[in-house]
């Protein structure tokens, strides 16, 4: 399948063709866009929903624990790196798979494994940064001692 094809597969309305090339004419347009590039993930990649999810309750463990400001804003900023590695992945798997189309290519290979591999480590990273923040009060609720 060639690329010109697989352009041509991807149906389109006819205001999102005529505007698909066009630089945003205005900040709400760009504001749109990107919403719209969030609402994608969020409905066709099963790992943004996943991260979005943990993500989601990790705020609510931090609310229950009453974990100080400055921790919650780690948390935050974390949080949202996880979430833009996956968008910066999805964004790469699908041009790359526009490039590429249907065809196995060992540098595609290459460049989808390591956005992946970038999503992981930011993911590890804020597991560490949970456990950092969240296992002293837990083991304080849990009336734990620490040796």
């Amino acid at each position: 399948m060639s690329i010109s094809s697989n352009l041509q597969a991807a149906p389109k309305s006819k205001k999102e063709s005529k505007t698909a090339w066009q630089v945003a004419p205005d900040l709400f347009t760009s504001f749109r866009y990107a919403w719209a590039g969030i609402v994608y993930a969020v409905r066709t990649q099963r790992n943004f929903r996943i991260h979005l999810a943990i993500g989601l309750v990790a705020l609510c463990l931090g609310i229950l624990l009453h974990i100080q400001a400055i921790e919650a804003a780690v948390v935050v900023v974390t949080i949202s790196a996880v979430l833009v590695m996956e968008l910066m992945n999805t964004a790469l798997e699908s041009v790359v798979d526009l490039t590429v189309g249907q065809t196995y290519h060992e540098l595609a290979k290459i460049a989808k494994d390591c956005a992946a591999g970038a999503v992981f480590i930011s993911a590890m990273a804020a597991l560490l940064v949970a456990m950092f923040i969240y296992l002293p009060p837990l083991l304080v609720l849990l009336n734990v001692g620490i040796a």
